[in-house]
Order: C-alpha cells, then structure tokens, then sequence
C-alpha cells in the first residue's frame, strides 16, 4: 500500500514514485526521495502518497487507487527528479490546476525524456520506449499532474496500462516509465494536456551517483528569481506588447508586489486612464488627440502588466479574468465613442458603430470557438477525438488540412510567425493603430483602418477554425 505523508490543506495532492532505485541517490544530507519531498513541503500540496517498488504493473494499480480516491487535482512525480522547485511549480502552482506536463520544448529525446508533440500549448502527442511520436518537437520532463475532472480517466489508464504490462504487451517498457506511460494513455484517450514549458530551468531524471551530483550542480547555473520575472511575460504575446511594453513593464513588478498592489488595481487603474483618453480624444484638437493616444498607450502598458503581475504571483481568479476582459471591452468601446464625439461629424458614428460590431464578431468567433473546444472536451466521442490505442506503437494522428500546415509552416520562421500574430489584429496592435492614427490623423482614419485591418482579421480567423474543426 502507498504510504501517506500531510503536508498542508490545500486541495493538490502529489504520488511520488519510488519505484527506481535511482531515488535513493545521495544528495546533500539525505536521497534525491528527501530533496524532493522537501520541496514539495514549500509548493501548495496537501499530501504526498509513496508508491514504493513493486514491478510496473502493481505501481500503476497503486496510482489508480490513489487517484480514485483523491479529492483534487493529483501530481505525478519520480523520485530519481532533480529539477528547481520554481519548475515544479509551473505546473502544481497553476491556480487552474488543470492537466498538464512538465516539457522542455526541446525534441532531444533520451531514454529518461521521452518524446512529445505539442501544438497551441497542449501535448498532442506523446511517446514511451514502446510508443513512438512523429515529428516529435518536445520531451517530458518527468512531472504530470491530472486535473480533479480527469482522475477517473486517470485510474481507468493506469489500470488499462498495468494488465498490458502484466501481459507483456507494450514490449520494453520498465518501472522507470511509469509516469511516462501515464501521460500517454491520457493523451491517447482524448484528455486535453497543458504543456508547461521547463524554459531555462531544469528537470532531469538520472539514473547513477555522477549523474545526479551533475544535475545539482547544474540547478546552481541558474537564477529562478530572474526565470520567473521572464516567465510572467507571455510568450506568445503578440508583436507590439512584445517589443514595445513587455520590455519595461515587467521591471515594475517587483515594486508591485513589494507595495501589494494586486492584478486587479492594476487593472482599475487601466481602465481609468482608458477612460481618460477617451476624455481627451473627444475634445477633438490634435494636442488633445495626442494626448489622448499617449494614455491609451499607457493603458494598454497596465493591461500587459496586470496579467503578468498576476502570473509572476500566480492571483489568478475567475473573478480578475472577467474584470479583465470586460474592462478591454469597456475601454476600447469608450475610447470609439471618444473619437467619434471629437470628430463632429454627423457620418462618423457609422464608422464607430461598424468598427464595434465587427470587433462584437471578432470576438464571438474566438469565443463560441473556444467554448465548442470546452464542450467537445466535457462530451466526450460525440465532440472530441476518438481515444487512440494504447497497443498501436504509432500514433498516426493524421494530416493536417492545407490551411493548418501553412499555418504550421509559418510557425518556423521568425518573421512569418510574428506576421501570423499580427494579421488577427490582436488587442496591442489595435491599441497601436488607433493610437497612432488618431494622432497623427484623425477619427475617420482610426475608424477606417480599424474595418480594413479588421476584415482581413476576421476571415483570417475563420478559416483557420473551420480548418481546426473539420481536423
């Protein structure tokens, strides 16, 4: 039986799989086991359940034991991990604490880092000594935590799992890939897996003494203070908050957190000085319109900084993500009305309410987009893919439509990719555009750019997604 050990009363619990011998390597005063408990005694994990050797079959079913009678979301981790604590808790800090993996974006794959495929940020495809990923672009880096809503699944894998390897079916596979095999029988089964990405930090399994003193060592190398400042900025943030907010506003966060301001003043505090370039753009003279696009500029900056205050302090709540979406909806839309009373011409409340309701339909095809993909999830076959075969060693997802390996194409160079993350017209650049041309111009210009640039954003979007869900 798995031994128990309490650590807190959150609602993450964490299996620590001492199923190697390699867990009971020295380090420091005690075993790679020890420093990983210990580290897990400072992230929000309620109790660690030990799940000692006893062959890859009796391991799985002690995982599925647990799982079935977990009460929240569930961490998997091997004992023989040497990793920072700040990239264990990219992935048990997460305050969804949904599915997902530790993975490098690294397609190096080793016996101790199985291959992977991850696209939009979710692990598609996943491999074991047995199981085999084409055009693999990253590798698992040893930590799976599933979701409270995908522990049943989760017990259902790792049952099916431990009767294939008990009959000898999945070939090679051995204890050490016990977590491995895991994460491949909820990919194949159609759960959605987050992949949280190591960056600059290290996670390594070891399997002798010189490697797991190298691997300490190398955590040393390492600043986790700074890698998580660089880490609260998004990576696939959009070009002009990227290169022309991102760069300064993240050096500010520390003085946030020292004073406690929270992600949500911060996101008052934007929606106030939207507010007030809105004020400026409909007193109508080119000094007030500059004015005006000068905080909307600075807006926008204490857009970007509330979310990454809110992930650099991980304060994320249903409540923080509402406000912030609809203070972007609340300051856009005023500063239109702006513009527009500024003008002073009869025509150009046309143009406004033209610019908004295609931003209205911008957005309600992002959004009922992302809802089927939710329902498709919480549904089942009926909406999802269809589980895959754990006894199939290839895992042939098939091709994609023309328009997704364009689009995957564009993925591999750098400039195609930030022209991709323009096209659709992002919230930064956006803010850019009407900033720039209500100073530089005026309302009619603004309002013009915005249905043009817009356009092309809209049909952008929509073909990529009817492409997405005819895959």
């Amino acid at each position: 039986m798995p031994d128990s050990l309490t650590h807190g009363s959150t609602t993450t619990s964490a299996v620590l799989l001492a199923t190697t011998p390699a867990g009971k390597l020295l380090s420091g005063d005690g075993t790679l086991f020890d420093r990983l408990n210990d580290q897990l005694t400072t992230l929000p994990v309620r109790d660690v359940h030990v799940v000692r050797e006893g062959g890859l079959g009796a391991d799985l079913r002690g995982v599925a034991a647990i799982a079935r009678a977990a009460g929240g979301a569930l961490a998997l981790l091997p004992a023989d991990l040497v990793a920072h604590t700040e990239a264990l808790a990219t992935v048990l800090e997460h305050p969804a604490r949904g599915t997902c993996a530790l993975v490098s974006l690294d397609a190096a794959a080793t016996p101790t880092r199985p291959p992977l495929r991850v696209e939009s940020g979710k692990v598609v495809t996943a491999g074991s000594s047995f199981h085999a990923v084409p055009e693999p672009n990253a590798t698992f880096r040893g930590v799976l935590q599933a979701g409270e809503a995908d522990l049943a699944c989760l017990a259902d894998v790792a049952e099916e799992l431990a009767e294939l390897a008990d009959a000898g079916k999945l070939g090679p596979v051995t204890p050490v890939e016990a977590v491995d095999l895991l994460l491949v029988g909820l990919v194949r089964s159609g759960v959605a897996v987050r992949a949280a990405s190591v960056g600059r930090l290290h996670a390594d399994r070891v399997t002798g003494q010189l490697a797991a003193d190298a691997a300490v060592a190398r955590l040393a190398e390492v600043d986790e203070d700074e890698v998580k400042l660089d880490a609260c900025v998004k990576e696939d943030d959009g070009f002009f908050a990227t290169f022309f907010v991102s760069t300064w506003t993240r050096h500010l966060i520390t003085y946030l957190v020292r004073f406690k301001v929270t992600p949500n003043a911060v996101t008052g505090f934007s929606v106030a000085l939207a507010l007030l370039a809105a004020l400026w753009f409909s007193a109508g003279g080119q000094g007030a319109r500059v004015v005006g696009a000068l905080l909307l500029y600075l807006s926008f900056a204490l857009d970007c900084l509330d979310g990454q205050l809110a992930r650099y302090t991980r304060m994320f709540s249903p409540l923080g993500a509402w406000a912030d979406g609809m203070g972007d909806r609340l300051k856009e839309y005023a500063v239109y009305v702006g513009l527009a009373i500024g003008y002073g011409v009869t025509g150009i409340w046309n143009l406004a309410a033209a610019a908004m309701i295609l931003q209205v339909v911008r957005h309600a095809v992002d959004y009922t987009y992302a809802g089927a993909v939710a329902d498709a999830g919480r549904v089942g076959a009926a909406w999802g893919r269809p589980a895959r075969s754990l006894l199939e060693s290839r895992d042939l997802r098939g091709s994609p439509p023309g328009v997704l390996r364009f689009a995957q194409r564009l993925e591999r160079d750098t400039v195609a990719r930030w022209l991709k993350k323009a096209i659709v017209l992002p919230i930064g650049e956006r803010m850019a555009l009407i900033a720039v041309t209500a100073a530089v111009w005026n309302a009619r210009v603004t309002f013009l750019a915005l249905l043009g640039w817009g356009a092309v954003a809209v049909l952008y979007q929509l073909s990529g997604r009817i492409a997405r869900s005819v895959r």
